[in-house]
């Protein structure tokens, strides 16, 4: 499994996480799902910023309203692409799913991919596929990132084969 997105796309995700900090950013990727030489590939054509509408908690907690996912579905729909993911911040916490990630997740097939913003400054971004047939099978599994296009010299790739920047 991977999720495949240009240098821009990873920039612009992790940029909405330094702009927002201390408190967490989310978004939705627009693509398609491919199947590449018999692997699954999310191949992400646009993130799209959304405003986190949780103010209880909106450093450790994200949540996007249905009425402005409709929106996005909508507006993905007549530009012939499909919700194919979701991101969002951890402020000066790992980019690994919590709990609450996992069980606030619900669309099967679809990546999520967590940066890491420590100290205001984008760090580690990770990805994970959520995987099963149903809410009571679904689990989340590592994914590979592949980022295309012109990378700058900040960008070194990390023993977990995500792009990170330094």
């Amino acid at each position: 499994m991977t999720l495949r997105l240009s240098v821009q796309v990873y920039d612009a995700l992790r940029q909405h996480g330094e702009e927002t900090y201390p408190h967490e950013c989310c978004g939705v990727l627009l693509g398609h799902f491919l199947e590449e030489a018999g692997r699954a590939v999310n191949a992400v054509e646009e993130a799209v910023r959304a405003g986190n509408t949780r103010t209880d908690s909106a450093h450790n907690r994200y949540n996007i309203a249905p009425q402005e996912l409709v929106k996005i579905q909508r507006a993905a729909r007549e530009r012939g692409v499909e919700i194919v993911g979701f991101y969002h911040s951890h402020p000066d916490h790992p980019a690994q799913w919590s709990p609450t990630d996992f069980a606030e997740a619900h669309w099967i097939g679809c990546s999520y991919v967590i940066t890491a913003v420590e100290e205001g400054a984008a760090r580690v971004t990770n990805s994970f596929r959520l995987a099963g047939t149903r809410e009571e099978d679904k689990a989340f599994e590592d994914e590979a990132i592949e980022v295309t296009g012109q990378l700058d010299p900040g960008y070194e790739p990390s023993p977990m084969g995500d792009a990170a920047r330094k």
